[in-house]
């Protein structure tokens, strides 16, 4: 018989895999609308749609392994890490979604609340907080939307060998700044960042890439304190931040 595996659950969401069938629960359907409208949207692998009955998504589960983890070593070869970075470049080159994104002032708002919420809570030093939202500042530019997946992180990454087989969880997906998915993919994993640019095929500014480190981890901790996940990799990406 087989079993029913929790993948991830707290209160806004859940999925469980059973077998080869991944199950996403959302309380919001306006994740799971976009989700499943970017899939069919993206050019890049995605998991096949197997049937949609809000607020339940059933999807198949993807062949090969996660491209890595945050706060693990990646074992994945660098050609791995080098086809992630073409398929955002494909991703990136696509047509843009037809709705709206995040804009550079909802972005700095959120930020601001979190760094106050990290000081006063006494999760980081005051200093670690002001040094990485001064880093933070150069995300904050004008920016050309592109077709941007908004989480591609890299258990969201599914490798065999050193070939993409597909992209999971699209519920962050529209229009958004490249360098912003770049630096989502390379979080923790600075070391892989050269492949995935070698991959990407442009030259980026590693500036804001880096201020996306920061931005992303400032933002990530308050929400995975509050719904009991282990902020340690995001604190210690801000911690390396110089």
């Amino acid at each position: 018989m087989e079993q029913v595996e929790v993948v991830v659950a707290h209160q806004e969401r859940a999925t469980l895999r059973v077998g080869d069938v991944f199950l996403k629960i959302d309380a919001d359907r306006t994740r799971t609308d976009t989700e499943v409208s970017a899939m069919a949207l993206a050019p890049v692998p995605t998991p096949e749609v197997l049937w949609r009955k809000p607020p339940v998504l059933a999807l198949a589960a993807l062949p090969g392994t996660a491209l890595g983890r945050l706060g693990e070593p990646s074992t994945a070869p660098s050609a791995a890490w080098a086809a992630a970075g073409a398929a955002a470049r494909t991703l990136h080159d696509a047509p843009l979604p037809p709705w709206p994104g995040q804009n550079a002032g909802e972005i700095a708002s959120h930020l601001d609340g979190a760094c106050e919420w990290l000081v006063s809570n006494g999760v980081l030093p005051t200093d670690v907080v002001t040094r990485n939202r001064r880093t933070a500042e150069a995300a904050l530019r004008p920016w050309t939307p592109v077709f941007a997946h908004g989480d591609l992180q890299v258990t969201h990454i599914f490798v065999d060998g050193d070939a993409i087989t597909g992209v999971i969880d699209w519920s962050e997906a529209g229009p958004g700044d490249a360098l912003f998915d770049l630096a989502t993919l390379t979080l923790g994993h600075e070391e892989h960042l050269e492949d995935v640019l070698a991959g990407y095929g442009t030259d980026v500014d590693l500036d804001v890439i880096r201020a996306w480190w920061s931005l992303r981890s400032l933002r990530a901790i308050p929400w995975l304190t509050r719904h009991g996940f282990d902020p340690s990799p995001e604190i210690a990406v801000l911690r390396s931040q110089t």
